[in-house]
């Protein structure tokens, strides 16, 4: 479903831990990170997409987050011609992305990349909130940029987070 401009309506996942550190997730078979993302489908709000998203690509269900804010307009960004179906060339020209920052509440081994039968991560790690501006592929860098500095000033609102998060580095 592409809106009338020809960007696809989607939803992007900025996860954090008690460390305010992110989820970055290896593309499957490729060394691509990215943070979690997906369409939304005709009949889903954005919220209800990206717990979707969040059950199929992360394994983590709404009882394993903590909504702490989303971006208040869509963002976009598109896509490079070479990188584009033979069939959506010409009417396609990107995404259009509401992002969400979500607080992990569950631990570490509630991740699971194989929750779907069509997995999109193969590895994952933490990262800095600021370390994914760097090895983004560049052509999401500017989206990546908006969605982060827009999202940061959740994180410091959310200060009562989850106590028992700090015994997770200890586990991993």
């Amino acid at each position: 479903m592409l809106d009338r401009e020809g960007y696809r309506p989607n939803v992007g996942i900025v996860l954090c831990n008690a460390r305010n550190e992110v989820f970055w997730g290896k593309r499957i078979k490729e060394h691509s990170w990215h943070f979690p993302q997906g369409g939304i489908k005709h009949v889903e709000t954005p919220e209800q997409a990206m717990f979707r998203e969040l059950e199929e690509e992360v394994g983590l269900k709404a009882h394993h987050v903590k909504i702490l804010g989303r971006t208040r307009n869509w963002l976009r960004y598109e896509v490079p011609a070479q990188w584009i179906r033979r069939e959506w060339r010409g009417s396609y020209r990107g995404q259009k992305q509401i992002w969400f920052l979500l607080r992990l509440i569950a631990r570490d081994s509630d991740v699971s990349l194989r929750a779907s039968e069509h997995p999109e991560f193969d590895a994952w790690r933490w990262h800095e909130y600021w370390v994914p501006l760097e090895t983004v592929i560049e052509f999401k860098r500017e989206v990546y940029a908006q969605a982060l500095n827009e999202l940061a000033r959740y994180l410091n609102r959310d200060a009562g987070h989850g106590k028992h998060d700090s015994a997770l580095r200890s586990v991993r």
